[in-house]
């Protein structure tokens, strides 16, 4: 028997991640299974590595944010999109407190992985096992387009990036798995909308038998991870305590996001970051 943690898109919440480890360790979970988005935007960057690198960590994706910051320090920045600048100005954080050796483990990550546990084979991706961004998987997403792109011989199926948990049988009774999000819970349901406790799921196998599923949520310190946010001036900090307080999220609220750039006088320093990684592209 085997019982494997599966941890997905933690976004930089430090406390989240290290309340859900906690959990998984009590649970009695031998392996640990990451599935991407790391960082941004809450205040972790090498202490969420260094979190992960204590674990018996056996299978690791990336994720759509760690795609995003290895182009901005490639300096693909697009200056006229408010999302993107947001997501650069911490990006640019986020490597202040990487090493290089870190950030060159980011750029050989998988996109796709296998593993076979005890005779079954699992597929395992961030989200589209040839894409790892997009909406195609949200909750009003066509889940045909996942089934079709499940391997033949995969028992079970697993991705993140939508922050939902779930789990069902494909069209030819495969199981899917989706373990939600640790960092960055924001349920639609509006009964559900203040339930913000980090997310994940275990995995126990049985040799070739069927699987057990189980869907953990967990409770940690959001005023904690806001308050390592506030110390370690996390760029748009403001919107991070509305995520942590509201589950608010605010990555695809243009908007807003261009308000809170020009509010913060973030334009020098953005000017700066694009010179510094357009340079690093050059040299």
């Amino acid at each position: 028997m085997r019982k494997i943690a599966i941890l997905s898109d933690v976004h930089g919440n430090v406390h989240a991640l290290q309340a859900v480890i906690n959990d998984a360790h009590q649970a009695g979970c031998t392996d640990f299974w990451f599935w991407g988005d790391l960082f941004v935007p809450g205040p972790g960057a090498h202490d969420l590595l260094a979190l992960l690198d204590a674990l018996p960590i056996t299978a690791y994706v990336r994720g759509n944010w760690e795609h995003g910051l290895l182009e901005t320090l490639d300096g693909q920045i697009d200056q006229t999109d408010p999302s993107d600048v947001y997501e650069s100005l911490i990006d640019d954080y986020v490597r202040q407190h990487l090493s290089a050796d870190e950030v060159a483990r980011l750029r050989h990550l998988p996109l796709t992985v296998t593993r076979t546990i005890e005779g079954l084979r699992f597929q395992l991706s961030h989200n589209l096992p040839t894409k790892d961004s997009g909406h195609t998987l949200s909750p009003t997403g066509d889940q045909a387009a996942f089934d079709g792109l499940v391997a033949p011989d995969v028992d079970v199926a697993v991705y993140g990036h939508v922050h939902h948990q779930l789990f069902r049988q494909s069209t030819q009774g495969q199981f899917i798995l989706n373990p939600g999000t640790v960092g960055m819970p924001f349920p639609h349901w509006s009964r559900f909308a203040h339930d913000l406790r980090a997310q994940y799921a275990i995995v126990t196998t049985h040799g070739r038998t069927m699987p057990d599923v189980t869907f953990r949520k967990v409770a940690y310190d959001g005023e904690a991870e806001l308050t390592l946010a506030q110390r370690q001036q996390l760029p748009y900090v403001d919107l991070y305590a509305e995520q942590l307080r509201t589950g608010a999220v605010h990555t695809h609220d243009l908007d807003r996001l261009a308000h809170e750039t020009q509010r913060l006088g973030y334009q020098d320093r953005l000017q700066a970051i694009v010179a510094r990684y357009s340079a690093a592209d050059h040299d």
